[in-house]
């Protein structure tokens, strides 16, 4: 069982930045696939990012490249989201997830994923 609690959100102007940290209960965290996803009004819940267990491996949504970079410390059971040059099209609720079995090739789905955490606002103004 893992319990994923989210923090970090907020208001910014375009072109700013936020980290988004979400943090772990559990003394597995270090073998979990975690993934970031965002959800705005009226919309279905989307693909933000992934890493591995490790942290050697990441995966983006073509939106988010170049702009955001997810990282994990296994340390201290907790997975970060730095959003630079943020776009009022980013604005949503931001999920953190985890899952022990989910295969790379399936990280940008969100059926894969077990666990979720309750969401952290990021609104952009323009």
């Amino acid at each position: 069982q893992v319990q994923l609690v989210e923090s970090g959100g907020g208001l910014v102007q375009a072109g700013g930045s936020l980290r988004l940290s979400c943090a772990a209960s559990g003394r597995t965290f270090s073998s979990y696939a975690m993934g970031w996803f965002r959800q705005a009004p009226g919309m279905e819940r989307d693909f933000v990012a992934a890493i591995n267990w490790s942290g050697g491996s990441t995966y983006y949504a073509d939106s988010v490249k170049g702009r955001f970079t997810i990282s994990r410390d296994n340390a201290k059971n907790t997975v970060y989201l730095q959003m630079n040059n943020l776009k009022p099209e980013d604005t949503a609720v931001y999920y953190c997830a985890a899952d022990l079995y989910v295969s790379s090739s399936m990280w940008s789905s969100n059926y894969e994923y077990d666990y979720w955490g309750q969401g952290t606002q990021v609104t952009v103004s323009s």
